[in-house]
């Protein structure tokens, strides 16, 4: 099998203001059209019935045109998740290598973000230097910044 990555969806609260925020902290671009979908085919493909949803496609920073996208997505019922914690099993969190990590932190929180933990160097064996630090987005979505030297 041939597979190329397209996209990581998040299922929000508020769409809107979720994808608001990936555009201002990281500079995401997006994709238009804006997507509001429903039909048997939605309820087909995903396994949720009478299945409706809205939202947008934004590329990651980063890629080209064609480069993988953060796709946000809020249904008109969400079920609900657990609170974040870095060690629940499943899709944990995305991450975004940046030039300075506590300038980023701050970026993060001025914009909604909320800390987990604590900004923490440490030496890879055989990689480098990785600086690091797990947060969330405004809806609790964990959040990975990091910087290797």
């Amino acid at each position: 099998m041939k597979a190329k990555y397209k996209h990581t969806n998040i299922i929000a609260q508020d769409w809107r203001a979720l994808a608001q925020f990936y555009q201002n902290v990281f500079g995401c671009v997006f994709i238009p059209p804006e997507r509001d979908l429903s039909g048997e085919w939605l309820d087909k493909g995903t396994g949720v019935k009478n299945a409706r949803f809205a939202g947008v496609h934004l590329r990651l920073p980063g890629h080209g045109p064609d480069g993988p996208t953060l796709e946000i997505y809020q249904y008109s019922h969400n079920e609900l998740k657990p609170s974040a914690a870095a060690n629940r099993e499943g899709i944990m969190h995305l991450a975004f290598e940046v030039e300075d990590v506590a300038e980023a932190t701050t970026e993060v929180l001025k914009n909604g973000g909320s800390k987990l933990g604590e900004v923490t160097s440490a030496e890879v064996k055989g990689v480098g230097l990785l600086t690091f630090v797990y947060l969330a987005d405004p809806e609790g979505n964990i959040i990975e910044l990091q910087s290797w030297r």
